[in-house]
């Protein structure tokens, strides 16, 4: 495994406190972490840009939630490359369901995931993808 890649991350969720705690500590696992507190600044950045590897997204979100923003961003083809991991806690078959046929490479319950697991998760989704 490629462990030493220092990998882009975009994280989108209103909780400014997870943002702080996925911050923390996807930076101490060699991310390059961008934290956005919603839709519309995740947009105005991507379409400014950035071209992060993964792409954090809550679902339940004011204004823009997790699936119109992963719809908008495949329709601007924003991000092409990256891996698109929902990291929510909406846990219901339809609420997968809806993810994968938006096309996500992963799918991370909050309330079921400890944050070192969700660090891990991605690590393998991206590093997988990337093969």
């Amino acid at each position: 495994m490629d462990t030493q890649k220092k990998y882009k991350i975009l994280i989108v969720d209103d909780d400014q406190f997870l943002l702080n705690m996925y911050s923390l500590k996807f930076g101490k696992e060699n991310f390059d972490v961008t934290a956005i507190t919603g839709g519309e600044e995740a947009l105005t950045e991507l379409r400014g840009g950035l071209d992060p590897d993964v792409l954090l997204l809550d679902v339940i979100m004011p204004a823009i939630d997790g699936n119109e923003l992963l719809k908008l961003i495949k329709k601007d083809n924003l991000a092409p490359h990256a891996a698109i991991i929902m990291l929510t806690n909406q846990g219901g078959e339809s609420d997968v369901n809806n993810a994968k046929s938006l096309g996500v490479d992963g799918y991370i319950i909050k309330a079921t995931a400890i944050p070192s697991e969700v660090v891990e998760e991605v690590l393998k989704i991206v590093q997988a993808k990337n093969k």
